[in-house]
């Protein structure tokens, strides 16, 4: 059996992967684990719990509070709130643990579970493997007085309200703004931010339900947005995803203003007013080398991770560093949060539009796009990638090939037996041609 924690928590099937008995389980483990570790010694423990709209969520919410209550931790619902929202909460109210219930911008029929200790920092992959190996262990259950206590959290939503608007260097006054919010948890608290904030707010994508969640809408669906902020004649659009940690932009024009143009807008602002700490941005290896070139055009430096925002994250706080992200829209501002916030993002981005008093188009040309290709080879054995000499040899021919004008990344799937084939160049039909090129090999050297 592999690992049960993926990159970002636990998902599945919501009641065939992920159970109300596994994630009452993991519960228990979660607070055991962070138990030994320390987190809870000389006081009664407390949790935070939130979840995103989707049906599943209900039950698999219960089954999260039953199981920390059942550990002797008090446990506040929040109820349906963003998981950034819930990261900001355990460290507002000082708690030693947090739980998201979400799969993000997975359909609907999924969920997951992810936790987060005190200051609301992710778990890292060792509390995570010790989490496991303490599922269905025996342990003393706490009775009488000592059980868990559950209360509702009644001003989580305004909390965290205060906190984005208190963020922004500046008001959004002027600007109209097309929010889709993926029929998601974000659905009533990002456009009340906004609005805030000074913004006009035009919202589609705000009437969960909760079947509807991510279908159709949110940042992985944008063709919505890209018509709604032609249409309504918007200065730009922000869509986040089910659980609003992440966001894609559209400028006016309805073009797509994706999550490596976002950093690269941010990063400048930020050293603008003397933010950037170090000089630095933190990106993963799948940013886009046209972002690379635009930093190092500004003699801005860059660290670069593996994919996952809890390995950005893990980064900027060894260097001390003050924003990292991802393409897909996951971006860390430290100085704010703890994980990615699509709310956060889209404000500053909308602030950046405001204080310079120019288009989202014009500060996204900051950054020249290279073609990127990626395609997911499929059955082969993912394990001896960097252990296949054939394979290694072919990659530096194309490396070669391409010079500085491109660069070729191969990345194993952390769930599937499948090789991901990325290649970037200065034309689509450059870039086409190579990463079809590495995929036959990785096809005739990994077969499985």
């Amino acid at each position: 059996m592999g690992r049960l924690f993926g990159t970002d928590g636990v998902r599945g099937l919501a009641n065939r992967d992920l159970t109300a008995e596994l994630t009452m389980d993991l519960s228990v483990a979660a607070a055991h684990t962070l138990r030994s570790e320390g987190e809870f010694a000389g006081h009664r423990p407390r949790a935070i719990v939130g979840r995103d709209p989707r049906a599943s969520g209900e039950f698999l919410s219960c089954a999260t509070i039953a199981g920390l209550a059942s550990a002797g931790v008090d446990v506040y619902d929040a109820g349906v709130l963003p998981t950034p929202a819930i990261a900001f909460l355990v460290s507002d109210y000082g708690v030693d643990l947090g739980a998201m219930l979400s799969a993000s911008h997975n359909a609907m029929p999924d969920n997951g579970i992810k936790f987060f200790a005190r200051g609301g920092h992710k778990l890292g992959d060792a509390l995570e493997d010790d989490i496991e190996k303490r599922l269905g262990t025996p342990w003393e259950r706490p009775v009488g007085e000592a059980v868990g206590r559950v209360r509702r959290l009644t001003d989580g939503a305004e909390r965290y309200l205060n906190h984005l608007v208190e963020a922004l260097p500046n008001r959004l006054d002027g600007l109209h703004v097309v929010l889709d919010t993926a029929h998601g948890a974000a659905s009533e608290v990002a456009p009340e931010a906004f609005r805030r904030a000074g913004a006009r707010v035009t919202q589609i994508g705000g009437e969960p339900d909760g079947l509807n969640i991510n279908e159709g809408y949110g940042s992985t669906h944008l063709d919505k947005i890209q018509a709604a902020v032609v249409e309504e004649g918007a200065d730009l659009g922000i869509a986040v995803d089910g659980d609003a940690d992440r966001c894609l932009a559209v400028d006016a024009s309805g073009l797509i203003v994706d999550g490596d143009k976002i950093m690269t807008i941010l990063t400048l602002a930020m050293r603008e007013r003397h933010a950037l700490v170090g000089n630095t941005v933190v990106v993963t290896v799948m940013s886009n080398l046209g972002m690379l070139q635009a930093l190092e055009r500004e003699g801005i430096s860059y660290v670069q991770t593996a994919v996952g925002d809890r390995y950005v994250l893990e980064e900027m706080k060894r260097g001390g560093y003050a924003i990292g992200g991802e393409q897909s829209g996951h971006v860390i501002l430290s100085d704010h949060g703890t994980t990615g916030d699509g709310t956060l993002t889209g404000l500053m981005l909308a602030a950046r539009v405001a204080q310079t008093a120019t288009t989202l188009s014009e500060l996204a040309s900051a950054m020249t796009e290279l073609p990127q290709v990626l395609i997911n080879v499929k059955n082969v054995d993912k394990d001896r990638v960097a252990q296949d000499e054939g394979l290694q040899a072919a990659v530096a021919q194309v490396e070669a090939e391409l010079g500085a004008e491109g660069r070729v990344l191969l990345r194993k799937s952390g769930t599937e037996p499948l090789v991901r084939v990325m290649v970037e160049a200065n034309t689509l039909e450059r870039a086409t041609q190579c990463a079809e090129r590495l995929a036959d090999v990785v096809r005739d050297r990994l077969a499985l």
